[in-house]
């Protein structure tokens, strides 16, 4: 049975992962901070993890948690969004939260699955095209385009790292109608994660290291 882990599977995006992959027949790991989410995720039929990716403790346990799992799909799709109009200087609190959680989070998390990988498999992280500094033509919640162009750099590293022993690459999942994207998004999670899902599964060797949209077309850096 194929194993898929979906880092931050509470809501949304992530959520989606979870319900389509089970509806499929795959064995499901999933992750979330609070109890109720926990509880959600393992009502239907998925191991449910606690994990807060903003916590340096919390992180620290995942390892042991997930010892001798193989995971043939990783998705990390756990992070936040700070709204902000023109160039207003983020405070503090704001700059800390977002990149912990759209930066630290991944470089802390990801390195620990590096001996929990199936042969041929594949590692998603949920980006933005907001992150694309070619496509950059606004300015808009910088901190969080500042946020995932980092979390950029961060996949197309591990992708040179496990370069032979998994398919790495960043996705720009759609303007989704979540809490995130809002109601006036242009697609559901559904059509996101059916499209990403499709996308993960052709991924093959050169694909290693890309930018993608959900249906699969290249992004620029």
């Amino acid at each position: 049975m194929s194993h898929a882990l979906i880092i931050g599977a509470s809501r949304g995006i992530g959520a989606e992962f979870v319900r389509q992959y089970l509806a499929d027949g795959w064995k499901v790991t999933a992750t979330a901070r609070r109890e109720e989410a926990l509880a959600a995720l393992h009502a239907q039929g998925a191991t449910a993890i606690t994990l807060d990716v903003t916590s340096a403790e919390s992180t620290s346990r995942l390892a042991w948690q997930l010892d001798g799992a193989a995971f043939d799909v990783i998705v990390h799709g756990a992070g936040v969004l700070q709204r902000q109009t023109g160039l207003a200087p983020p405070t503090d609190a704001d700059f800390d939260h977002t990149m912990h959680a759209n930066v630290l989070a991944p470089m802390r998390v990801l390195p620990q699955l590096a001996d929990m990988l199936a042969p041929g498999a594949k590692l998603a992280l949920l980006s933005s095209k907001m992150g694309s500094i070619g496509m950059r033509a606004a300015t808009g919640s910088w901190l969080y385009r500042a946020s995932k162009a980092a979390a950029n750099s961060v996949l197309k590293d591990i992708s040179l790292e496990w370069a032979g022993k998994a398919c790495c690459v960043s996705f720009h999942p759609g303007w989704v109608r979540t809490d995130m994207g809002g109601s006036g998004a242009d697609i559901t999670a559904e059509q996101s994660v059916a499209g990403m899902r499709g996308v993960i599964a052709a991924l093959a060797p050169k694909d290693n290291g890309r930018f993608l949209n959900y249906d699969g077309s290249a992004i620029d850096w």
